[in-house]
């Protein structure tokens, strides 16, 4: 069966949620992945006050109302995302809840996700390591978070074409709302490059896209900070930490292969060109030219009947 996902087409959701709610769905994606707790409509997710005080650093005593009155709130927020009838390219707007039940007690709030919201927060789970979590919470701006999550999606690519419509639509302003392009720049573009450059493992930077003299968007460049090296490492056989120059025909075998594997599919179909399996699997090949994309597809290879060349005694 043939690829019906669109070049670069992502499934976005326009939705702003304050601080407390921002930090409540984070930690619970994050704590349900601890519990190694597959997100279903019926899980019911819990979270300690004392747990969400400690990771957001903040003080106890004045946590428990503010996460009671955020899992109540939540309960009432929507989030607006698109989808398609089957058969149909034309674009239907549809509007759900985050979650379709809460409850609360003494030290802890409990959740559970709305079904539409689930393949949303799954994708950030695959995103949002327990390391950028902690750095997340150290932002003060609902933006830098949302942002944060748009390049996250990106990672693979290192850059991203936002227009300023659609920038307002998944950040959930309102029409009367930052309408000044000098106003949407400083008190959230800006704020939010200051705070992922500052907290995350990003540089972010971003340039205006101009038709003639209007601003019609914005472009997005980031690159991974490099790490301290470290001073003495061991091979991990499982992740494939020696980078290994395929030939043309292995990166053409194994990107087909990769293809047609429904965990590469969830991943990145929406990232690279991917009308069908030869374009995709041509884009995946492509990928493995790098050493980091060599890596990261290292484990799924090895199932698919790659053998690493044998080092010498």
């Amino acid at each position: 069966m043939d690829l019906v996902t669109k070049t670069n087409s992502l499934v976005q959701a326009s939705y702003k949620l304050d601080l407390f709610e921002q930090r409540l769905v984070l930690l619970a994606i994050v704590e349900a992945r601890e519990e190694k707790t597959l997100i279903t409509p019926e899980t019911i997710v819990k979270i300690d006050v004392k747990r969400y005080a400690e990771r957001f650093n903040l003080d106890l005593k004045n946590t428990y109302t503010p996460l009671k009155n955020a899992v109540k709130s939540l309960f009432n927020r929507q989030f607006t995302f698109m989808g398609f009838e089957p058969l149909d390219d034309v674009p239907i707007i549809f509007t759900s809840r985050w979650v379709s039940k809460i409850g609360y007690r003494d030290g802890a709030v409990y959740l559970q996700f709305a079904p539409d919201i689930i393949p949303l927060i799954t994708r950030l789970e695959s995103e949002f390591t327990k390391y950028d979590l902690e750095k997340v919470s150290k932002m003060t701006s609902i933006y830098a978070v949302r942002i944060y999550e748009m390049c996250s999606q990106w990672k693979d690519v290192g850059k991203f074409h936002i227009t300023l419509s659609d920038l307002r639509f998944f950040l959930d302003l309102a029409p009367n709302e930052l309408t000044r392009i000098d106003n949407l720049r400083r008190k959230v573009i800006d704020v939010a490059v200051t705070q992922i450059n500052e907290f995350t493992e990003l540089n972010l930077k971003y340039d205006q896209a101009k038709d003639g003299k209007r601003i019609i968007g914005f472009d997005f460049k980031f690159s991974i900070k490099k790490q301290k090296k470290i001073e003495k490492t061991q091979r991990d056989k499982n992740t494939g930490d020696m980078f290994v120059e395929l030939s043309d025909a292995q990166r053409s075998m194994f990107g087909a292969k990769l293809a047609r594997d429904p965990r590469v599919q969830s991943e990145y179909a929406q990232k690279l060109p991917s009308e069908n399996y030869e374009v995709f699997g041509k884009a995946l090949a492509d990928m493995l030219l790098e050493e980091k994309h060599f890596k990261t597809f290292y484990p799924l290879l090895i199932e698919h009947g790659y053998e690493p060349p044998k080092r010498p005694n």
